[in-house]
């Protein structure tokens, strides 16, 4: 328990996706102008997130790795399976929203669909590859069942959607504000965010 609470928290401020490896920013930057509609892309990562690791972590232990079902290592073809896995599972989320949230859809554009090659979700795959190798016992960040990747993946997208929405709160605040001309549009996103990412550097010593 207190090595899935470590990997929570570890996940959400000290690994955030966006502020400390710096994924899924295309998407970030984009549709971070409105609150209302960054919390749902943001709980649509998270939701894929929370599908698409712990199916990944089966697919790794159970059929890749040289003790899974075929008794050789198919490493290798972790990278197509992994995609085919997160498209599946984005095409899913595509068309429930599309069905009962169809002002959401509008607003998000073409920026749903693109959350099957957001760097974020093919990250948190692959992180959660390399950290099955570790040892539960002498690292925080290890993965070592499916109840880890689980949480692991839950952290990551929460992560995800706390910095889009507080980046989407600051910049509603900022329509209001006299940002200096050659600063404004993309200009003092990239400020804030910088400073957000800094912010969050607080955290990188923390450990539970």
């Amino acid at each position: 328990m207190e090595h899935a609470l470590s990997l929570f928290v570890r996940s959400i401020f000290v690994d955030n996706m966006i502020f400390a490896s710096f994924l899924g920013m295309c998407s970030y930057l984009a549709v971070s102008k409105n609150v209302k509609t960054s919390f749902g892309l943001g709980v649509a990562v998270t939701f894929v997130l929370l599908v698409t690791v712990p199916v990944d972590y089966l697919l790794q232990t159970k059929v890749l790795s040289a003790d899974g079902i075929f008794g050789t290592d198919l490493t290798y073809l972790s990278f197509i399976l992994f995609i085919a896995v997160i498209a599946g599972i984005t095409q899913l989320v595509e068309m429930v929203v599309e069905r009962f949230s169809p002002t959401l859809y509008g607003a998000l554009g073409i920026f749903l669909p693109l959350i099957a090659v957001n760097c974020a979700i093919m990250g948190a795959s692959l992180f959660m590859q390399q950290r099955i190798e570790m040892d539960p016992n002498t690292s925080s960040q290890a993965i070592g069942s499916l109840g880890d990747a689980v949480v692991y993946a839950l952290g990551a997208g929460i992560g995800w959607l706390l910095a889009i929405v507080a980046l989407a709160a600051i910049r509603e605040k900022m329509a209001y504000t006299d940002v200096p001309k050659p600063l404004r549009g993309l200009g003092i996103t990239f400020i804030t965010v910088g400073l957000m990412a800094m912010a969050f550097m607080c955290f990188s010593g923390l450990s539970l």
